[in-house]
């Protein structure tokens, strides 16, 4: 597998691939941290524009909330916004459900290293949970004590 230049074109791919991963991985934390660290660096150089707010399909406690949609090249990705995006950024309203980001195949493990490249951060490895044994309940007369 040969190493990728980190340019716009091959990021937003990247970021594609890490994010259609991450929404049905185990643990999908770090590959989240991935896209928005990518995408924040993105912003921060010029790369990716903010666009507007978007309503979140699907919100956290039934409440409405709203999503930055930030344009990388030729795809759109959205990122949890800040208090400065609610001042500085035109609402956009619903979702538009007939746009698609273009398809684009690339592995997991060549994305995910080249956003690790890109933005200086690594997987640490977290330490496994030990799965709780079963403990099967105690059942006791009524006025017996163990």
């Amino acid at each position: 597998m040969d190493r990728l230049e980190p340019s716009v074109e091959n990021l937003a791919k990247a970021i594609f691939t890490v994010n259609r991963h991450a929404k049905t991985a185990l643990n999908p934390s770090f590959l989240y941290l991935l896209k928005k660290k990518a995408i924040e660096k993105l912003i921060s150089e010029g790369k990716a524009k903010k666009v507007g707010l978007h309503f979140s399909p699907n919100p956290k406690y039934s409440k409405q909330q709203s999503d930055v949609l930030v344009s990388v090249g030729n795809y759109y990705f959205h990122i949890p916004p800040t208090k400065e995006d609610f001042i500085q950024l035109p609402h956009l309203g619903n979702l538009n459900q007939a746009y698609r980001n273009p398809v684009t195949k690339m592995p997991l493990s060549q994305a995910k290293s080249l956003l690790q490249a890109y933005t200086g951060i690594n997987e640490q490895s977290q330490p496994v949970r030990k799965q709780k044994t079963y403990q099967k309940p105690i059942f006791k007369r009524l006025g017996e004590s163990y």
